[in-house]
């Protein structure tokens, strides 16, 4: 204390621990001689300054650094001077500046809480919905929902009786009064003590996190929509991972609506105002939802009213519609109860736009106590809107692509079954289930004079509508090289001659991706033996009428696709009514599995399928579903042949002798056989016939020579030498003697031709037999 002469009077025990001077020492000196920087005399101020900063002598001979305050003492011509060492001051400064912004934070409550957790003080609750903060004297189930109040009142006793604090501690809580509107609170709490270390109460600071756990759920919904939609090419399962990905992080309901058009991969019409927009449900999400009737899975969206919203959808606009809004949209009240689902409060529609089309449409349905939606998710649902309708659209575009490659894969494969005097067949195709839908597979039955039957499998190399006009080619080549009747060797040995023109011809960048795997196998149900070769192909099973099965053994050539090497034909007989199985190499790889475990189970499954009471056509499809996955790495092909045997009572052959008077008597083998086969009407024909050609092998062949007939639906006349030259047929002048034999064949049968074996030539034909009714 100072007089009005700047005279110390009142010295306290604070002031001597701060300079170390007594009170007696200090007392009726003057404050100047304890102040170092005093610049003027103390006595007959009138007017001292309220507050400053200056240097007190220590009696040990220091200097102390104070910040000080005065106040007059009223009542008294006293000054009452308060000091503190500078330092202090300022922490105190900077922490009451601290704690005076800290709670001016209305993101930041600050509560102090005494040992029962009643709050003793605090800034205040942000957002509270009563409009008033948590007060003095409150508990937090004042404010919150008591699950939510029960759960922070757990952490804080456990702050205040083990004294471990705890920092940034998530908490979503509800209003007590409004439990719809959730908040994201990041708890701190840390316990008082008092003098004695005993404690206090609890420090907590509740920090609003709602809008940043908002933008963290955001973002992690556009992570996960940009990871989970687009993987796929099927559209149902695009559109069906983007209704999945909404619900519940954007709303409660979800549903995607596209265009019929998208379905087929087609290019949706543009529609402007209400009416019918030709939309169809393609998913709902959650599935296990309660949904009204009218929105089913495919069911149509029905007609729209021409409503304002609808046209700023139309243009582009994701829009949020109320449920007045959405009612009147779809028609009125009466509609509501079969497609507004239950307690619906607000509805967000997101036009799916790309490329300038407008695929369809996303719809999020937000019921019961739910938030509205906000700005901010409105953009979000843009993104995501424009994200999912490039991922539909690539689906899209690829569903067009698969059928267009499966429309042409179709169209090129023979019908699949066919029944001829030689066998019965069923041929199974099974496309491949990545990729471009289709690897080129495909399997052949083709007819043979002669009663003789052709089968085929082959393998393109390539995916899509390349690999099927690929097959295509093969295909058309090898039916037309069947009907010159070559030898299995020597087709595959054309066809790879083929294949390497189509290498030369194809794009630089495509040559290595010509090629193809071939089996050729040709079947007489005559000598009950079939000729067979590879080239590059896995070997056909066969199944014997008495139920076993085996691998056929022939040595494979190489792939279509090298030119160089040769084929070996291999042949083997058959049993009437045994079953021979070609594939491609799609049904043999599953999985990880080796090619010969494959094969080895096709065969097991090939001996107790196919049984003779069994249609083969039911076998094959059996098979393919047992053995081939899911959705195929490759494409898969299965072709089945339950082969038949001509009766000996339908032949007939006769050695034919090196004399032309050899004519006469094959005429007379041929009239004799065809009276005894009841063939009445065919014995002018086929005597002039037979007697055309046994004339041309004993004038131009060599012997040996063989008359043989056949019948079984037609009658077969063949006449085989040992002359390869080819017989060639001309139009004879008027004045020639002969060189009409083959121009009268011609005429008098259906169809005719020429086939050569080793070291032999047969010239056949063929004439219909008509059976009385």
């Amino acid at each position: 204390m100072l007089d009005d002469q700047g005279t110390v009077v009142g010295w306290s025990g604070t002031a001597q621990d701060l300079t170390g001077f007594c009170a007696d020492e200090v007392h009726g000196r003057p404050v100047q001689e304890l102040v170092t920087d005093l610049s003027h005399d103390p006595r007959g101020v009138t007017q001292w300054p309220t507050t400053g900063r200056v240097r007190l002598r220590h009696r040990c001979g220091n200097t102390i650094d104070v910040t000080f305050r005065t106040t007059r003492v009223s009542g008294s011509a006293g000054v009452l001077v308060l000091a503190a060492p500078t330092p202090h001051v300022a922490d105190h400064q900077h922490g009451a500046a601290f704690l005076r912004a800290l709670s001016a934070q209305n993101r930041i409550t600050i509560a102090l809480h005494d040992t029962d957790l009643t709050t003793a003080q605090t800034n205040a609750m942000p957002d509270s919905p009563d409009g008033g903060p948590l007060q003095p004297g409150a508990r937090l189930g004042d404010v919150l929902c008591a699950e939510d109040a029960g759960s922070i009142e757990a952490v804080l006793r456990q702050v205040l009786e083990t004294g471990v604090p705890v920092i940034h501690r998530n908490q979503r809580v509800s209003w007590r009064h409004h439990p719809a509107r959730r908040l994201a609170l990041s708890l701190s709490a840390f316990r008082l003590e008092d003098a004695r270390g005993r404690p206090a109460g609890v420090a907590a600071l509740y920090i609003d996190d709602t809008d940043q756990l908002r933008a963290r759920r955001q973002l992690d919904l556009a992570h996960e929509v940009a990871e989970r939609v687009g993987g796929s090419l099927d559209v149902a399962r695009t559109v069906q991972g983007l209704a999945d990905v909404l619900v519940p992080a954007f709303g409660d309901l979800a549903a995607v609506d596209l265009a019929e058009a998208v379905f087929d991969g087609d290019e949706p019409a543009e529609r402007k105002g209400g009416g019918d927009l030709h939309l169809r449900n393609a998913a709902l999400a959650p599935t296990t939802a309660v949904w009204p009737s009218g929105i089913q899975r495919g069911n149509l969206v029905p007609p729209l009213s021409d409503h304002p919203l609808l046209l700023r959808f139309q243009h582009g606009e994701t829009v949020v519609y109320g449920r007045d809004d959405y009612v009147a949209l779809i028609g009125g009240p009466q509609l509501a109860e079969q497609f507004l689902p239950h307690d619906t409060h607000a509805v967000m529609v997101a036009p799916l736009h790309a490329r300038g089309l407008t695929l369809g449409a996303i719809v999020v349905w937000r019921t019961g106590p739910s938030e509205p939606f906000t700005a901010d998710e409105v953009d979000l649902m843009r993104q995501i809107a424009s994200r999912g309708a490039l991922a539909i659209d690539n689906a899209r575009r690829y569903t067009r692509e698969h059928r267009a490659a499966m429309a042409l894969q179709q169209r090129l494969l023979p019908p699949a079954t066919t029944d001829t005097p030689a066998a019965e067949t069923a041929g199974v195709y099974l496309p491949t289930g990545r990729g471009a839908g289709t690897s080129g597979d495909w399997y052949d039955a083709i007819p043979l004079p002669s009663l003789r039957l052709a089968l085929v499998a082959g393998d393109v190399i390539g995916h899509g509508i390349p690999a099927s006009a690929t097959m295509g080619r093969l295909r058309a080549a090898i039916q037309t090289l069947a009907d010159l009747e070559l030898e299995p060797d020597e087709l595959l040995t054309r066809i790879a001659d083929l294949v390497q023109r189509l290498a030369a011809e194809a794009p630089p960048g495509d040559h290595d991706a010509m090629g193809a795997t071939c089996l050729y196998a040709v079947y007489d149900p005559v000598t009950r033996r079939c000729a067979m070769a590879s080239a590059g192909h896995p070997p056909p099973v066969l199944v014997r009428p008495d139920g076993s099965a085996e691998t056929v053994d022939l040595l494979p050539g190489p792939p279509l696709a090298v030119c160089g090497l040769p084929y070996e034909t291999t042949t083997i007989d058959i049993e009437p009514g045994s079953v021979l199985a070609l594939y491609t190499d799609g049904l043999i790889h599953r999985g990880a599995h080796d090619v010969g475990d494959g094969l080895r189970r096709l065969t097991d499954a090939l001996a107790i399928s196919c049984r003779p009471d069994r249609a083969l056509d039911d076998t094959g499809r059996a098979l393919l579903d047992d053995l081939v996955d899911q959705a195929p790495r490759d494409d898969a092909t299965l072709l089945l042949a339950r082969t038949r045997a001509v009766p000996a009572e339908d032949t007939a052959r006769w050695q034919i002798p090196a004399d032309p008077a050899a004519v006469s008597q094959a005429r007379e083998w041929a009239t004799r056989q065809l009276t005894a086969w009841g063939l009445h009407d065919l014995l002018f024909t086929t005597e002039l016939i037979v007697s055309e050609l046994v004339t041309n092998a004993i004038r131009y062949g060599r012997p040996p020579a063989e008359l043989r007939l056949l019948r079984h639906g037609v009658l077969v006349c063949e006449v085989t030498d040992s002359n390869s030259a080819q017989p060639r047929l001309r139009r004879a002048r008027t004045t020639d003697e002969g060189g009409r034999g083959l121009f009268l064949v011609a005429q008098l049968a259906e169809r005719w031709g020429c086939r050569h074996g080793q070291n032999h030539k047969t010239i056949w034909s063929e004439q219909p037999i008509v059976r009385a009714h």
